[in-house]
């Protein structure tokens, strides 16, 4: 599950580091919650033959994935996460996996352990990002839904997969993170098919992330400032959850 990330770094950073042909100034956000517009990335226009210029872009999208067959979105369910194991099969998402697989860049994610209702324990949000900093490049899908009238609204998600053993006591599902090697590829809905980059989308290694405690401020979407990713004292670590079932629908905090 992914329910909340941040994007913290400057423009000027992304599009050195995502080879972005031009990115307009925005500010550091550090509570992206579902409904909002998010920055994802697409293959742009290829250049002329010769030519240095990158050829991706940056767009924002609606985080909340609406396929364009449905007729009233207020009538289906806000598909904020993907699973990797069933997107290309599934109706709602096997035409983006095929025409518009994008990049979500973040600074990294928020994720939540649930114990069990018999412990009376609270739960614990914990600020995961790449142990190395910088900026992480998570997998996602782009559709445009229009209306009858003919408006449209370009909408998103992100592709999630097993946990590794580091975010697994955490929780059991993490984002799919795509590396700099293989962002071309991803990105190439014209040459590469679904199942060309079905080996992209598998847990990040271990010591890719790193997990840091944080107070429950980010739980509210009112909370924006960077104070909601200062560490706190956990008592004892979480344990491994056992298996859960899930789906591709939004979870409410």
């Amino acid at each position: 599950m992914c329910g909340r990330y941040a994007l913290t770094l400057t423009p000027e950073e992304l599009k050195e580091i995502l080879g972005l042909l031009e990115l307009e100034d925005f500010p550091a956000r550090y509570n992206i919650a579902p409904t909002q517009p998010i920055l994802v990335v697409v293959s742009g226009e290829t250049q002329v033959r010769g030519s240095n210029l990158p050829d991706r872009r940056a767009v924002l999208v609606r985080w909340g994935f609406t396929p364009s067959w449905v007729k009233d979105p207020k009538e289906f369910p806000l598909l904020i996460n993907a699973r990797a194991e069933t997107a290309t099969g599934k109706a709602s998402f096997r035409a983006a996996m095929r025409h518009r697989r994008v990049l979500v860049p973040a600074s990294g994610f928020y994720e939540w352990h649930r114990p069990s209702k018999e412990s009376g324990e609270k739960p614990q949000a914990y600020w995961i990002r790449p142990r190395r900093g910088g900026v992480v490049a998570l997998a996602g899908l782009m559709e445009t839904w229009s209306s009858a009238d003919g408006s449209e609204v370009d909408t998103g998600a992100i592709l999630t997969t097993a946990a590794n053993a580091s975010i697994a006591s955490i929780h059991d599902r993490m984002p799919v993170v795509i590396k700099p090697e293989d962002f071309a590829r991803w990105l190439d809905c014209k040459t590469q098919e679904p199942r060309d980059v079905a080996g992209l989308m598998r847990p990040a290694e271990e010591d890719f992330f790193e997990a840091i405690p944080v107070s429950d401020k980010v739980n509210k979407v009112i909370n924006m400032g960077a104070d909601l990713q200062t560490p706190v004292v956990v008592e004892k670590p979480p344990k491994p959850p056992g298996k859960k079932p899930g789906g591709d629908q939004l979870s409410f905090f």
